[in-house]
C-alpha cells in the first residue's frame, strides 16, 4: 500500500484552498525576482491598529494568559462580542450564544459539524467561498449549488431556494456582503428569504464577516435581526479578521441558540482547547474600540473599487458588475476565452489565469474556484499603484493579441 492509499477518504476528497494557493504562488515568484501582482490576496493590505497590538504586547506579559481558558473564549470577549452585535446588527445575545474561533473557518467548520449530519443536504448559492462545501462535505453533509451569475448581481431568489429544497435539506448557507462577488442583499431581500427559511423549518448560516466593507448606497443588514423568527435556527458568521486587518491572528466566532453553541463548544475542547489567548485579548480590544481604522480603510477600498471596475470594463470582452462590498472584484472574462492571446488560447478562466501568470505576472483567481466559470475574483486589497499596473497588463495583453 503507498502512502497515498493510506490517507483517508475524507482527507483525499478536500480541495486545497484555491485562493491561498494562488497567494502563495505569486509571493514565490516575487521571491524568485519576478515582478508578479496578486490579486488573489483575501486581507486588507493595511496593519493591525496599533492599539490592538498594544493591548497583546500588554497581555502577553499577564501569567493568567499563559494558561488554559475557557474553550468557548474569555468570558470578557464573549460578552463585548454581545455587546458589538448589538451595537452593529441590532441583534440582541446572549454570550452564552457565543463561541470563539481559531478565525471565521474554524466558525464555518464547528457550525457545519454541530448541525449537519452525513445526508443532510445545505443549499449553497453560487459563486460561493472556497471553504464552504468543503466544511459541509466534512461533516458528511452534501452541497446543492444553487447557481447564480451577473445577469442578477449574484442574488439567488426565493423561487430558486425553493426549488432546491428536498426532504434532505437542512441548512442554507447565506452571505452579504458575498465572498467572492461583493453582492450586498438589500433589507427586503434578506427579510423575504429569511421567511422562506423561518416557514420552512430550515437553518441558515449566515457569513458577517464584511459588515463593515460595503459601499455607496448599499447597506449592511443582518438576517435574524430582521426576521426574529429566524433566531432559532440561525447561526451567525464573523470575526475581527477584515474590519481590523486582523487576518493573521485567528480570531473569529459563532452566534447561535445556546444548545449549538454548547455543540461546538464541545467539539472545540477537543480539537483545539481555546483559541491562543493573546490573540482573543487583541480581539477584545478590537470590538471594544473605535471603528474609525476600519471607517479609514473603507474609504480606501472604496476609491480602489471604483478604479478596478471602471478598468475591467475598458477591456475589450470583460463585463464586471459593481461589487457593492468585501473587497473583490468579479468580472465575466467569457468573452477573453476561445481566442488568441499572446499566441495562446484558453479554454477557460482557469487556463485564463495560467496565462496572465506566465505572459504578465499577474495572478488571478478563477472562477472554477468558487464554482462559476467564466469568471475571476480580483482582490481590490492591494495598493493602488499594483492594482493599477496589474490591470494595465492584462490590458494591453489583450489589445495586443
Amino acid at each position: 500500500m503507498t502512502n497515498r492509499e493510506s490517507i483517508s477518504k475524507r482527507a483525499l476528497a478536500v480541495t486545497p484552498s484555491a485562493t491561498l494557493a494562488i497567494t502563495a504562488k505569486a509571493k514565490q515568484l516575487r521571491a524568485d525576482g519576478e515582478p508578479v501582482i496578486g490579486f488573489g490576496a483575501g486581507e486588507p493590505d493595511f496593519p493591525t491598529p496599533r492599539p490592538i497590538v498594544e493591548a497583546a504586547i500588554k497581555a502577553a506579559g499577564e501569567s493568567k494568559y499563559h494558561r488554559y481558558t475557557p474553550a468557548a473564549g474569555l468570558p470578557a470577549l464573549r460578552d463585548a462580542i454581545a455587546v458589538k452585535t448589538l451595537r452593529d446588527s441590532g441583534y440582541d445575545v446572549e454570550s452564552n450564544q457565543i463561541v470563539v474561533t481559531n478565525g471565521g473557518k474554524a466558525a464555518v467548520y464547528l457550525t457545519c459539524q454541530a448541525l449537519i449530519d452525513p445526508g443532510d443536504e445545505v443549499l449553497l448559492p453560487a459563486p460561493y467561498w472556497v471553504t464552504y462545501p468543503e466544511a459541509v462535505a466534512l461533516a458528511g453533509g452534501v452541497p446543492t449549488i444553487i447557481p447564480t451569475d451577473d445577469s442578477t448581481n449574484f442574488r439567488v431568489t426565493v423561487d430558486q431556494l425553493e426549488a432546491a429544497v428536498t426532504e434532505r435539506t437542512k441548512m442554507l448557507i447565506f452571505v452579504s456582503a458575498s465572498n467572492p462577488t461583493g453582492t450586498v442583499y438589500t433589507a427586503d431581500e434578506i427579510s423575504e428569504i429569511g421567511l422562506w427559511a423561518a416557514r420552512r423549518g430550515i437553518w441558515v448560516m449566515t457569513d458577517e464577516i464584511y459588515e463593515h466593507l460595503v459601499y455607496g448606497e448599499a447597506r449592511f443588514y443582518s438576517m435574524p435581526e430582521l426576521v426574529p423568527e429566524m433566531a432559532e435556527r440561525c447561526v451567525v458568521v464573523n470575526g475581527v479578521a477584515k474590519t481590523y486587518a486582523m487576518t493573521g491572528w485567528r480570531v473569529g466566532w459563532m452566534i447561535g441558540p445556546e444548545e449549538v453553541a454548547k455543540a461546538a463548544t464541545d467539539i472545540q475542547s477537543h480539537l483545539s482547547s481555546n483559541v491562543n489567548n493573546i490573540a482573543q485579548v487583541a480581539a477584545l480590544e478590537a470590538v471594544r474600540g473605535s471603528l474609525d481604522a476600519a471607517s479609514s480603510m473603507r474609504s480606501v477600498f472604496d476609491r480602489r473599487r471604483r478604479t478596478m471596475v471602471e478598468m475591467l470594463r475598458s477591456i475589450e470582452g470583460v463585463s464586471c458588475t459593481e461589487p457593492q462590498g468585501a473587497f473583490y472584484a468579479f468580472p465575466n472574462l467569457e468573452g477573453l476565452l476561445h481566442r488568441p492571446l499572446a499566441g495562446r488560447t484558453a479554454s477557460s478562466t482557469l487556463e485564463l489565469a495560467a496565462l496572465f501568470l506566465e505572459e504578465v505576472n499577474v495572478a488571478i483567481v478563477p472562477g472554477e474556484a468558487f464554482g462559476a466559470p467564466g469568471y475571476a475574483r480580483l482582490s481590490f486589497a492591494l495598493s493602488d499603484e499594483d492594482l493599477v499596473e496589474g490591470l494595465e497588463r492584462i490590458a494591453d495583453l489583450v489589445a495586443t493579441s
